[in-house]
């Protein structure tokens, strides 16, 4: 049975959207999953699932949360082979220290625009002498952030009301640290 990776945007940040990982548990396992582990408290599951579609994976996590939890994250879900060939795929792999390597996970891969949008958000965030560097691989973005995330130009730009991740699609960031770690839980 396929290994799944569910991730949850924007819960149990800065005391907002509070949610208990036994609950969360509780909710995935009730469609039947199984193997059911969470990581840390942002948001992270692993279970194994038969049905093999992402997006109906994500849109029933989405409806059972809101029902069940009256929180409505959305939530981006991969495929452990999916996960697999990001951290196959990283642009940055000299980059030693993990909370300066971000993936910003999608639901839809990105179109020409949106890799033009933040490829623009490059520039403009070097032209301020940011050392930020942002790379698309499919409908993942590698963000590396040699100053930390909260103090990058380029993840502010981007986050903008019209920039490359406002509000266009389901989006969320997890750091090479997680990233990593939830791989490692694919194949326990």
């Amino acid at each position: 049975m396929p290994t799944h990776v569910a991730l949850l945007r924007g819960i149990n940040v800065g005391g907002h959207n509070r949610v208990n990982m036994a609950d969360l548990r509780e909710v995935v396992t009730s469609f039947g999953h199984t193997d059911v582990a969470t990581y840390i408290q942002s948001g992270n599951v692993v279970f194994t699932s038969e049905d093999q579609d992402a997006a109906s994976l994500a849109a029933a996590l989405e409806r059972a949360i809101a029902a069940t939890l009256c929180l409505g994250p959305r939530v981006v879900v991969l495929t452990a082979a999916e996960l697999a060939q990001v951290v196959a795929e990283n642009p940055y792999p000299d980059e030693t220290n993990p909370k300066h390597l971000h993936a910003v996970f999608r639901m839809e891969a990105m179109g020409p625009d949106d890799v033009d949008a933040v490829a623009a958000a490059v520039q403009r965030a070097g032209a301020k002498g940011s050392r930020d560097q942002g790379c698309v691989v499919g409908r993942t973005l590698y963000l590396r952030t040699p100053d930390g995330l909260g103090r990058s130009e380029l993840a502010a730009d981007l986050g903008r009301s019209g920039g490359a991740l406002a509000a266009r699609s389901t989006t969320t960031v997890r750091n090479w640290a997680t990233v990593c770690r939830l791989l490692g839980m694919c194949g326990r």
